[in-house]
């Protein structure tokens, strides 16, 4: 008899310990359903997951020079020598460049325009005047837009290691 109350009481325990864990998880509120974005990976491969709208920058950045963020946006421009760069339109209209760390990847010439997810560092920094005359050649500006560069800007970069170039 002994080993049928064991068995039993057994029993009821492990029904007891699945009762609590269905409570749990009815109590728990709906969360909602997750977005799943897919594509090609470029650099270190990466996810959507956690990654923050490109209008959240600036608030993450607040009063630092530069912030640890994975960001979603969209590709402006590509370097169309061999995909060395990108930009993103921040919220103001500006352009963010975003390059690749350590040089040691590209992306496609022709993503323009899709949705792209970078994983990296966002900074706040002066862009010398050859630097943008060199961006400007590598998007094929012409020769008078590239000597009409004369000053250094204030920009936001991003130095991305990897990035999800979302189809």
């Amino acid at each position: 008899m002994l080993p049928k109350t064991l068995l039993l009481s057994a029993l009821l325990l492990g029904l007891g310990a699945c009762q609590s864990k269905s409570n749990t998880a009815v109590v728990q509120e709906p969360s909602a359903p997750a977005v799943t974005l897919t594509g090609n990976t470029y650099g270190t491969a990466i996810t959507a997951a956690g990654a923050q709208p490109i209008a959240t920058l600036q608030q993450v950045l607040a009063d630092k020079d530069s912030a640890q963020i994975k960001l979603i946006g969209t590709a402006d421009a590509v370097c169309q020598a061999k995909g060395c760069w990108l930009t993103i339109k921040t919220p103001t209209g500006q352009d963010m460049r975003v390059r690749f760390k350590d040089y040691a990847f590209f992306v496609p010439k022709d993503i323009a325009g899709k949705q792209v997810v970078l994983n990296g560092w966002a900074h706040r920094e002066t862009i010398p005047v050859q630097d943008l005359q060199h961006y400007a050649q590598d998007a094929g500006k012409s020769k008078q837009e590239v000597a009409a560069i004369t000053q250094p800007e204030q920009q936001l970069t991003f130095e991305a290691d990897g990035v999800l170039v979302v189809e």
